[in-house]
């Protein structure tokens, strides 16, 4: 009877000081990242189909194709596990080779652009609506992940439940951050003047 009126002391104790919160949270970020890391790989999965598009339609601009084939290998390469949501090195190596794949599409849009008979080929068409439709996914899986990550930390540093993630080790979680915060926050140049020639 005592062991049970304490287990039962111990379960309250738990629920007051938040840590079922964390354990839900925990989870919810987990579940928030697995989100993120589907979104990637339907990416990673599309740009081959991208790029043999793009070949098979123009022969053009070889080093962009590299250039995109090369950051999909990066980004592809590195071994995600839970372990990454507590790793902050790791994490940041994972955002970085993301944002080199997402830099290198971007190029490759930019320089499909200048080629009329691209752009008019209904299979490429196709893939960059696919494309975009892949990179607003990937920011709304980000931005629940980002959500889930900031309650959990907020709850990590708020007293006194941040007294249950020193006893239970749950330390705050990375969360994603621009790679370019200076140039992004530089208004951009618009010049409708024809160029020069």
């Amino acid at each position: 009877m005592q062991r049970l009126l304490a287990m039962l002391v111990l379960a309250l104790a738990l629920t007051g000081c938040g840590y079922n919160d964390f354990q839900r949270l925990d989870e919810q970020s987990k579940a928030a990242w697995s989100e993120v890391l589907n979104q990637y790989q339907r990416r990673a999965d599309l740009v081959p189909n991208i790029v043999a598009t793009v070949k098979g339609e123009a022969s053009f601009e070889q080093d962009t194709l590299t250039k995109v084939i090369e950051a999909r290998a990066k980004a592809t390469s590195i071994q995600v596990t839970p372990e990454t949501l507590n790793n902050p090195e790791a994490f940041n190596k994972f955002q970085q080779a993301q944002g080199e794949l997402s830099g290198a599409l971007s190029r490759l849009m930019v320089v499909a652009e200048r080629y009329p008979q691209l752009q008019a080929n209904q299979a490429f068409r196709d893939l960059r609506v696919t494309l975009e439709g892949t990179e607003n996914r990937i920011t709304v899986a980000r931005n629940r992940y980002i959500q889930t990550v900031q309650e959990y930390n907020v709850l990590a540093r708020s007293f006194p439940t941040n007294l249950t993630a020193m006893a239970f080790s749950y330390a705050p979680k990375p969360s994603f951050t621009v790679q370019n915060e200076a140039q992004i926050s530089t208004p951009p140049t618009v010049d409708f003047s024809a160029p020069k020639k």
